[in-house]
């Protein structure tokens, strides 16, 4: 509910549209998911195999950090055979943001107070408006100019958010509008009301995220949190679910906290046991295969029917829970019992789960 501390936000459906590859960000357009390789950039085929796995679990758009003349060289390359848009990350050096424009990138992240006076500002908007190439300014919490600091006397999200603003009127003084913008904290709190606040003060796009979330438990947590409840407001275009972990695991979490907020299509309908002292098969590991093998079908037949799966590790719970699932597996000891729209068929071994519930998954409603 609002209140009159609140600012009055502005929907994602009203903030300016704009593109980064051929993805929409903004307008109105999905919600996209985006994540950062960790690979070294002087890597291509590390680069092109995170970028891959990205791809394949639903990352929308990948950004690499250019360091170096090496890197931008690298990133020309890795753009040329990449299936996903890729934004170049660029600190202090202009040069390196016209490399990576020249290298194809489809975005560019950069704030344009820390690549060294008006000139070269101008030079990057020029390149970049040759190509109708968006520039997302990031502001993080660590990153504040002094006297924005000395001002406000800490990284509070008022201080955010007059940091991002300033980068934003530079290029706005060069009438370039291709623009989005992220104000990240590394806790729920200011993350919400820095967010909450922009929002309510611009109409460029916004890339949600919470800086330095940590790994992978509580960066999922805290990201879920902060972003949910702002997805839910109707703020955000493009989310990042920061982690120290693997690039795919952000995008496995971002894409699920779409799923959760209404604003992707669902994935595999599958349950599963929490496992007890009962347990006499592997169910976390039947249930992880599972999930990833109908994906992929998903990924590739999106169209098909989504059965509700259920993988139970005991008959205790597991008979039940097949009366509600299309389809259910139960564990005995060293094998499952076969449940199909709650009727009981046979017994398998459970090297057999797998294959038996991805048939019977791929052949739903098909007769």
């Amino acid at each position: 509910m609002q209140t009159e501390a609140t600012p009055t936000v502005r929907p994602r459906g009203e903030t300016r549209q704009i593109f980064v590859g051929a993805v929409a960000i903004g307008g109105g357009a999905p919600v996209s998911v985006q994540t950062m390789t960790n690979a070294d950039p002087h890597d291509a085929q590390a680069l092109l195999r995170q970028i891959g796995e990205a791809a394949d679990l639903g990352g929308d758009i990948v950004r690499l950090t250019v360091p170096d003349a090496e890197a931008a060289a690298v990133f020309k390359q890795v753009r040329t055979l990449s299936p996903l848009p890729l934004v170049a990350d660029i600190h202090f050096d202009h040069r390196l943001a016209l490399a990576a424009l020249e290298a194809g990138a489809d975005g560019l992240r950069i704030n344009p107070g820390n690549i060294g006076g008006p000139e070269r500002v101008r030079a990057v908007v020029a390149a970049a408006r040759s190509r109708r190439v968006p520039i997302r300014i990031g502001v993080n919490g660590g990153s504040l100019e002094a006297d924005i600091l000395a001002r406000h006397g800490a990284a509070t999200a008022e201080a955010l958010v007059e940091s991002a603003l300033r980068h934003v009127a530079l290029l706005e003084a060069e009438a370039y509008h291709e623009i989005k913008i992220s104000v990240k904290a590394s806790d729920v709190s200011r993350t919400l009301a820095a967010y909450r606040l922009l929002s309510a003060r611009t109409v460029y796009p916004l890339h949600l995220g919470v800086t330095e979330a940590g790994t992978f438990l509580p960066g999922t947590v805290r990201s879920c949190v902060a972003l949910g409840a702002l997805l839910l407001e109707g703020i955000g275009d493009t989310i990042r679910v920061s982690l120290t972990d693997v690039p795919a695991k952000e995008v496995r979490v971002g894409v699920e906290l779409l799923r959760s907020v209404g604003l992707r299509a669902p994935g595999a309908a599958v349950t599963s046991c929490p496992t007890c002292g009962r347990t006499r098969v592997d169910v976390v590991g039947l249930a992880t295969r599972v999930e990833e093998r109908l994906e992929r079908f998903y990924r590739e037949h999106p169209d098909a029917a989504r059965p509700h799966v259920a993988v139970m590790g005991c008959v205790v719970n597991g008979p039940g829970e097949a009366k509600d699932a299309d389809i259910a597996v139960a564990g005995g000891q060293g094998r499952y019992v076969l449940y199909v729209r709650g009727e009981r068929k046979h017994t398998l071994p459970e090297a057999e789960a797998l294959e038996a519930i991805a048939a019977l998954v791929e052949g739903w409603g098909r007769g």
